[in-house]
């Protein structure tokens, strides 16, 4: 059955990905005046076959997502003339050898002066995949900045979608749980000297002897 979009979706743009022994064809259906945003997911595996069982998910908050939570860095700013959420910041330093980009692109949709300045209206991609199942992982962040001239600001909205196999996906968790472990997320580790028990000289002496 064909995808039928309503007004609200007047730009697209198609994405071709090699997943496997095949290809994903990736429609991203936008409106030039907002920040509304669709995918259509169309896999083409040509003359071989995926293998493995294969799961699609589509995140409107990046936040709710494993890949993200563990991988990357987002920001969010808010202010009178910007209004930003779950913007793409950086790779974490930890996973910077654990990840890799396969996209990054740009579509500028229009140029708008505010207050005599240029600000572009534009479609931003990045992917990335997982070095370890790298024919087996994509994941995909649509960061749409779209300009308000009327009210003289920014709006930044993302989206994600991720393609992954299942041994993909148990790898995923894997580097998530090792993501919490103390030091990945802001945590010290707790060092051995931070607690040190000084005992009296009688005490040492009691446990000198008893060790006779």
């Amino acid at each position: 059955m064909a995808l039928k979009l309503g007004k609200s979706f007047d730009r697209s743009y198609t994405l071709r990905v090699p997943f496997m022994d095949g290809y994903y064809n990736i429609g991203i259906y936008f409106d030039r005046k907002s920040t509304f945003l669709l995918f259509r997911v169309d896999p083409d595996v040509g003359h071989g076959s995926f293998e493995h069982n294969v799961k699609i998910n589509m995140f409107k908050n990046l936040e709710s997502s494993k890949f993200c939570e563990t991988f990357i860095n987002l920001h969010n700013y808010k202010k009178n003339t910007l209004d930003i959420v779950n913007q793409f910041e950086r790779v974490k330093n930890d996973y910077i050898h654990e990840i890799s980009f396969i996209l990054n692109e740009t579509i500028t949709l229009s140029k708008v002066e505010i207050f005599d300045r240029e600000i572009f209206d534009t479609l931003n991609i990045y992917g990335f995949t997982m070095n370890s199942y790298n024919d087996e992982f994509i994941f995909i962040i649509t960061e749409r900045h779209n300009v308000l001239k009327r009210l003289g600001k920014k709006i930044v909205r993302t989206s994600g979608i991720q393609i992954a196999t299942n041994p993909a996906l148990s790898m995923l968790d894997e580097y998530l749980e090792e993501s919490k472990v103390a030091g990945k997320e802001g945590l010290e580790p707790m060092r051995t000297t931070d607690k040190i028990i000084k005992l009296s000289e009688a005490e040492q002496e009691a446990i000198s002897n008893g060790a006779k």
